[in-house]
């Protein structure tokens, strides 16, 4: 879902910084995977005309920068696009940032050429800058693993153009060499300097990516949407073949199919909504009170909703279908599945082997229908929310047709979605146009 790219001078920590981010996005967020990569690949033969080019500089900036842009090019499209689209994170060292310093501005081709020849590239979301200082750069390149294995020397590996090759990086991500679109798009944090121990990098690392994480940015290069029909295709997927417990007893049972029963989806959300605000204010224990008043809420949302798809799991198995689109922090998570646990008819928890310390987590049925509402008309959550704001009084039937007024881009959403879970009926096919979306809403039926 999100390109995170590390950038800097030769010997300033990149690899390092590398692999810190990738274990902090895998300990802390859930992405469907993380993935590690860098430019160019030494993999691949487009990646290594790139490497060549740059072991004397014979090649000049012109032909360095079309081989870096023709393996950017294909590793974007071939590698990285495809696994952004999964809700996988991806985290490249180096990557187009490189290009703009080497060889648009410290190979004098110029940043607008540079920029236009990767034009197609994908955009990095965020760009790490790691800096320090040019003299203890070149002492870890020339004490660096990677001389020894490939025993290269680059053109650039001297005092000379460490000082320009940093100085270009200040010049770019400090402003004053304006990025060219459509990279300037993306976030730059820096510069982080690698001046102290490990542990001080990771932390500043860390901080870094929890604010830009956790602030939810729109993904540059895929569609939230697309990243969440393949959670919830794969979720139901995953499914198939187990079971719910057998302990589980209220009724109606729990199927793929027939979720919504005998009720209407306005129905469901009007009963599960009054249920939940009267347990919140009724509450006064303090595990509920970080609680979300609003039962339309992306966390209540976010978990009921993943747990309708799901058979009993426990809590790491649950925060990992959440996915990128539907990310709830750990602390959180735990709070809301205890939260629904007692309250009668949400979730039961359970440790499914005598002296396990693993509890598991089930929705129960009568719940079912409401959490895959909310996963079908996610993309309208907070447009809901607001009307029922603002519409108190008025009845829950009326509450879709007056959203999609304003929101007719969520209707294909929407469509989209039910076309994976099904319209809950299972003599029903689900709705295919906003008609049939409307009459499913108020009747169940297309």
């Amino acid at each position: 879902m999100y390109l995170i790219t590390v950038e800097g001078g030769d010997g300033s920590g990149k690899g390092l910084a590398t692999q810190m981010i990738a274990v902090i996005l895998q300990q802390e967020f859930t992405f469907a995977g993380v993935d590690v990569t860098a430019e160019p690949r030494r993999n691949a033969e487009l990646g290594m005309m790139a490497v060549e080019a740059v072991r004397t500089g014979d090649a000049g900036p012109v032909r360095e920068a079309v081989y870096f842009a023709a393996d950017r090019m294909d590793h974007s499209h071939t590698w990285i696009r495809p696994r952004l689209g999964q809700g996988h994170a991806v985290v490249s060292e180096r990557n187009i940032h490189s290009s703009l310093v080497y060889q648009g501005v410290v190979g004098d081709l110029g940043i607008e050429e540079v920029a236009q020849m990767n034009a197609a590239a994908m955009i990095p979301d965020l760009c790490v800058w790691v800096d320090c200082d040019p003299g203890a750069a070149l002492r870890r390149i020339e004490h660096s693993t990677l001389r020894v294995t490939l025993d290269k020397s680059e053109y650039f590996e001297t005092d000379e153009f460490q000082i320009r090759i940093r100085q270009g990086y200040h010049d770019l991500f400090g402003g004053n060499v304006p990025m060219p679109a459509p990279f300037d798009l993306g976030r730059i944090v820096g510069p982080i300097v690698n001046d102290g121990t490990k542990d001080e990098l990771r932390k500043k690392l860390q901080i870094a990516i929890r604010g830009f994480l956790h602030e939810r940015p729109t993904p540059l290069n895929v569609s939230t949407e697309e990243v969440d029909l393949h959670m919830l295709g794969a979720a139901l997927v995953s499914q198939r073949g187990q079971t719910t417990l057998d302990v589980v007893e209220t009724p109606p049972a729990r199927s793929n199919s027939d979720w919504l029963d005998s009720r209407k989806p306005w129905q469901v959300v009007r009963d599960s909504t009054k249920i939940y605000i009267e347990a919140i204010q009724a509450s006064d224990t303090p595990s509920r009170l970080d609680a979300p008043l609003d039962p339309l809420s992306h966390s209540v949302l976010a978990i009921v909703g993943t747990l309708s798809l799901l058979p009993s799991v426990e809590i790491p198995e649950l925060r990992s279908w959440l996915g990128p689109v539907r990310m709830v922090t750990e602390r959180h998570t735990r709070r809301m599945v205890k939260i629904f646990h007692e309250q009668s008819g949400w979730v039961r928890v359970h440790r499914s082997l005598i002296g396990s310390d693993a509890s598991r987590s089930e929705l129960r049925p009568d719940w079912q229908a409401y959490g895959r509402i909310g996963i079908a008309l996610w993309p309208l959550k907070e447009a809901l929310s607001e009307w029922r704001r603002t519409h108190a009084s008025s009845s829950w039937k009326h509450g879709l047709s007056a959203v999609l007024s304003s929101n007719p881009s969520a209707v294909d959403s929407c469509i989209a979605r039910l076309s994976i879970l099904g319209s809950g009926k299972s003599d029903v096919v689900p709705p295919s146009t906003r008609d049939e979306l409307l009459s499913w809403w108020q009747d169940g039926a297309v």
